[in-house]
């Protein structure tokens, strides 16, 4: 081993650990790689950012931005509801759903084609009465699958393309050639989800320890002067409560946090009640306590010191004693037209708000790489900057003691949006959330469906049939993209994944530290040697199987950076055909089915489906049999070792 091989492998494995580790973004890790490597000679200073100029790179950022415009003008819509069931049954249902997503995932980013369908998949849940996640986790799986299919499907098919076409004397792998093994696959992992694959989907209708259903939010509601709620006990707030299939879970008075108040304790005016409740009961509560969100306020408000938490005992001594608090008679709350009406009308004259259009509630899911992860809506000034507001949030597996205003969101978070639709649906672009409920956020324009269908089927075609590069005949689609008002101006690079773009760029000079040195040869060497002992199809699936680990454990496009090049050297040991262990990196890096972290889409359904870090291997585990027992023996046949 030499001494710059000591070198690279040592900043590799650095790199994996610190993504494993994540604390640090992915692109981050990435740069501080390639910025080691060119401080130590590995990498030249003037190739230190060609990265950025690699077909592979741009391709994916082209593609992004056309699937924006695929999305925006209402395109993947129209065939939502052209091509899914009506009223069908579970099996079918999920099946067009899995169907849909692979094959869009094919043609355009897969966490996108996820976010397009993640609120009808949702809708179909609740009308077959199933738990969220039997649904979401097979349209997750489905559209990792379908990305396998197609050149553009996803970056590290873009990798293993690269990769391809800089050793001597061969071309990039063409549009298709990743459907010879990957549509098969993707066909059979469809059949195994639809047949088998969402039954094995854990049934979590309840978010963890904290007992509610995913529908289920965590609020704050106000009990404002003059209202019903004002001087009754804590235990007849909560049976009416329980009949509205809502709780409350603390109390809030003069910033003072009180958990689990006494049954007997009076309600005052001012009081903040943490409730727990869907959606669909919020409205129902708020009319029939005469109870206000405490977060709804003028985007000019205030916002008010953080609770401090203290025990009951502690709020006893703080607060004054309250007056026949044993002996109040229990109050009746009468559900009649007249008083409904009488506290609709009392609330609006309470709220004067400047607003004059529409206000609605969005309900929106925090991707993985959003811009507003580890900030609150303070930090945010949502009202002041974005003039909407938080009203709730619905986590998995954990229940926060902070203020609503003060806590950190976190990926997979479920958001409980109030404000204009234009207002909430620019916030949800902008920041990185995908809208969950069912409303009108993009209104198809048919004219510009058809222009962004044409564009995007051209570039393909194009690239397909080697008229023009891949990057070349995408970044024109781009570009006519733009000129025709498809995807607007000012969302053109807003749709990229910057994050992705860096981890890409600043991988691949790496990656070539790693072929140039020697240390992929070396690396490959000692598998060969320890494990596969010279054995060709063995080794193949050592290096298979070692890239789905790593995959399940950092980015895909990592993974398949760090292993192009140890596969090709594994090939080049062995004196076989090196596409087929590129074309098994590229399968065992798109097969993250294990984690909630080893994909985007995984990541993304965590808070919707109710999930835990520990359901994915249910059906993940069997899908990656499949993949794994169908895999090796389509490339053998396509790519003859």
């Amino acid at each position: 081993m030499t001494f710059d091989q000591a070198l690279v492998m040592a900043i590799i494995a650095a790199a994996i650990g610190m993504f494993l580790w994540g604390k640090w973004r992915h692109d981050m890790v990435a740069i501080g790689a390639l910025v080691v490597c060119v401080l130590l000679g590995l990498v030249e200073p003037q190739e230190a950012f060609a990265g950025f100029g690699h077909p592979a790179v741009v391709t994916v950022a082209c593609v992004l931005v056309l699937s924006r415009g695929l999305q925006s003008s209402g395109a993947v819509d129209v065939l939502t509801r052209t091509v899914l069931p009506a009223n069908a049954g579970p099996t079918l249902s999920i099946a067009a759903l899995v169907t849909l997503a692979a094959v869009l995932s094919g043609f355009m980013n897969n966490v996108g084609a996820l976010a397009l369908l993640m609120p009808v998949a949702i809708q179909v849940a609740g009308r077959l009465d199933l738990p969220p996640g039997k649904v979401l986790m097979p349209l997750a799986f489905g559209s990792i699958l379908g990305g396998t299919t197609t050149l553009i499907g996803t970056p590290p098919n873009l990798i293993i393309a690269g990769f391809r076409a800089n050793q001597p004397n061969t071309d990039a792998f063409g549009m298709f050639d990743f459907s010879l093994v990957g549509l098969p696959l993707t066909l059979a992992g469809i059949v195994f989800i639809v047949l088998i694959g969402w039954r094995l989907v854990p049934a979590r209708r309840q978010a963890g320890a904290a007992g509610f259903e995913m529908s289920a939010y965590v609020t704050e509601v106000r009990v404002p002067e003059g209202s019903v709620t004002e001087g009754k006990q804590v235990q007849e707030i909560k049976a009416v409560l329980q009949e509205l299939d809502a709780q409350m879970l603390d109390l809030v008075r003069n910033d003072i946090h009180v958990r689990s108040p006494r049954p007997g304790k009076i309600l005052h005016a001012g009081d903040i009640l943490v409730l727990e409740a869907d959606v669909g009961a919020l409205n129902e509560v708020l009319m029939r306590l005469g109870l206000k969100l405490e977060e709804d306020k003028l985007p000019d408000a205030p916002d008010d010191k953080d609770a401090k938490p203290v025990d009951e005992d502690h709020f006893d001594v703080l607060e004054a004693q309250e007056p026949g608090a044993g002996d109040a008679e229990p109050a009746t709350f009468e559900d009649n037209p007249e008083d409904r009406a009488d506290l609709a009308a009392a609330t609006e004259e309470s709220e004067d708000s400047p607003r004059t259009e529409e206000t609605a509630l969005m309900e929106m899911a925090v991707l993985p790489e959003s811009k507003i992860v580890g900030s609150s809506a303070s930090d945010l000034l949502l009202r002041t900057r974005y003039g909407i507001n938080l009203l709730a949030i619905a986590r998995q597996g954990e229940c926060s003691m902070a203020r609503l205003r003060s806590m950190r969101i976190k990926p997979g978070d479920v958001l409980l949006m109030q404000g204009q639709r234009d207002r909430l649906s620019g916030f949800a672009g902008n920041s990185g959330c995908v809208p969950l409920a069912q409303r009108d956020l993009r209104i198809p324009d048919k004219r510009k469906a058809l222009m962004a269908t044409g564009i995007m089927v051209i570039s393909v075609s194009l690239a397909a049939l080697g008229l023009l590069p891949a990057a070349v005949a995408f970044a024109a689609g781009v570009l006519a993209s733009m000129a025709l008002r498809i995807v607007p101006l000012r969302s053109v690079y807003e749709a990229v994944d910057w994050p992705v773009i860096v981890l890409l760029a600043a991988l691949l000079p790496v990656a070539g530290a790693m072929q140039h040195t020697g240390a992929a040869d070396l690396i490959a060497r000692l598998l060969l040697e320890n494990v596969a002992q010279g054995n060709a199809l063995v080794g193949l699936a050592v290096v298979m199987l070692t890239t789905m680990v790593l995959t399940d454990l950092m980015n895909n496009a990592a993974t398949a950076a760090v292993m192009a090049p140890i596969g090709l050297g594994a090939a080049i040991q062995l004196g076989v055909n090196p596409d087929t262990f590129l074309m098994a990196v590229a399968i065992g890096a798109s097969c993250a089915f294990l984690t909630p972290i080893g994909h985007q889409n995984n990541t993304l359904i965590l808070g919707p489906g109710g999930f835990r870090f520990g359901d994915y291997w249910r059906m993940g585990l069997p899908m990656d049999c499949v993949v794994v027992a169908l895999g090796l023996p389509l490339l053998v046949w396509f790519w003859p070792l």
